[in-house]
């Protein structure tokens, strides 16, 4: 067997053992720097019909190394669920061609989702990029995570039928890349029990979930044949699963003006934070707890530092993450409002 070979079924072993850490990411999603696009197509026709099974032809165009101009064929489609139905401008999925990003900052992308303002107005703008920095936190705390790009789009309608708008939107990681990363393979099944999941990111995700106030998720149930909901599986064909969140507008962090909770939870708003781990997995919430401890100063420093976020809203999330911080560094109040609120699993031990 060749050396090389030898060495890339090595890397690939150790990338597939639990609590392996991921690869590096693509080029695109290695920079934090806000890239600017121009993306030409009919957006009248989208947004108007906003059909999930009809792509639109248009071009997707940006500024390389150098200040070269890179133009790029993209097909253009409406996606999303909730946010696809209830908004004026749908997320978008951009489909590109290979051989066109090859060599380019976009090289081994071809399908990306396109996360866009809801409504045309500042409110939305800023949750926007909160949801953005969402993302952010979590890329902090494990590189098993969804990677994102934000970029400041310029949106012309290829018809003439609308104006020129330009906004805030980011781009995510596509699964299959981030499978690559993870030397994993992206699996679309129900796990029988949450002990079929790795526990130790599992709960590190799920203290996450509860930094951001988010409890619209479940890494176990999911609806329409698909699990899970807002979380994505990866596997080697052998357990435990790895499972990964994703779309946090109805989390406290972001607050969507749409965000509302779950009624049974019984809590008031989204703003009110309730931790929805799993009780099998608290002999990992100290360790969890650390994570987030460590990269404390990097996460204020993230929202301090983002570019476009209102004075107002900037510190309103410090606020946010202060009550955090207070609740993960008071013993007492982790036994209170984390491990005596979590979820028990029939026959999860």
């Amino acid at each position: 067997m060749k050396r090389w070979h030898i060495t890339f079924v090595i890397l690939f072993l150790v990338l597939a053992m639990p609590g392996a850490q991921a690869g590096p990411p693509d080029p695109l999603f290695r920079d934090d720097a806000v890239l600017r696009v121009e993306i030409t197509a009919p957006f009248a026709r989208l947004i108007n019909e906003r059909p999930k099974d009809q792509e639109f032809p248009g071009r997707f165009s940006f500024r390389g190394p150098g200040g070269a101009a890179v133009e790029l064929d993209v097909q253009v489609r409406a996606r999303g669920n909730f946010r696809h139905n209830n908004c004026d401008f749908p997320p978008l999925f951009l489909n590109f061609k290979r051989s066109q990003v090859a060599g380019t900052l976009f090289d081994q992308q071809n399908k990306l989702k396109l996360v866009v303002h809801c409504k045309d107005s500042g409110r939305y703008q800023q949750s926007l990029l909160r949801e953005y920095l969402a993302y952010r936190i979590l890329n902090l705390v494990t590189d098993q995570s969804f990677r994102v790009r934000l970029l400041d789009v310029t949106y012309l309608d290829s018809e003439n039928r609308r104006p020129r708008m330009v906004r805030s939107a980011f781009l995510i990681e596509h699964e299959d890349r981030l499978a690559d990363r993870l030397g994993r393979q992206k699996l679309n099944i129900f796990p029988e029990d949450v002990g079929d999941l790795q526990a130790d990111h599992l709960n590190l995700t799920t203290i996450f979930q509860y930094l951001v106030g988010n409890t619209d998720f479940s890494p176990i149930l999911g609806s329409q044949g698909e699990c899970c909901h807002n979380y994505a599986l990866f596997g080697t064909g052998d357990r435990p699963l790895l499972a990964i969140p994703y779309d946090f507008d109805m989390s406290g962090f972001v607050n969507t003006p749409y965000a509302m909770p779950d009624p049974e939870l019984g809590i008031d708003n989204v703003r009110q934070r309730l931790y929805q781990g799993f009780c099998v997995n608290n002999r990992f919430v100290e360790t969890s707890i650390a994570e987030f401890q460590q990269a404390r100063d990097s996460i204020y420093s993230l929202v301090a530092n983002q570019q476009a976020l209102e004075e107002g809203v900037r510190q309103g999330l410090a606020g946010y993450l202060d009550e955090f911080y207070e609740t993960i560094g008071n013993p007492q109040a982790v036994q209170r409002e984390i491990l005596g609120r979590c979820i028990q699993m029939t026959g999860s031990g």
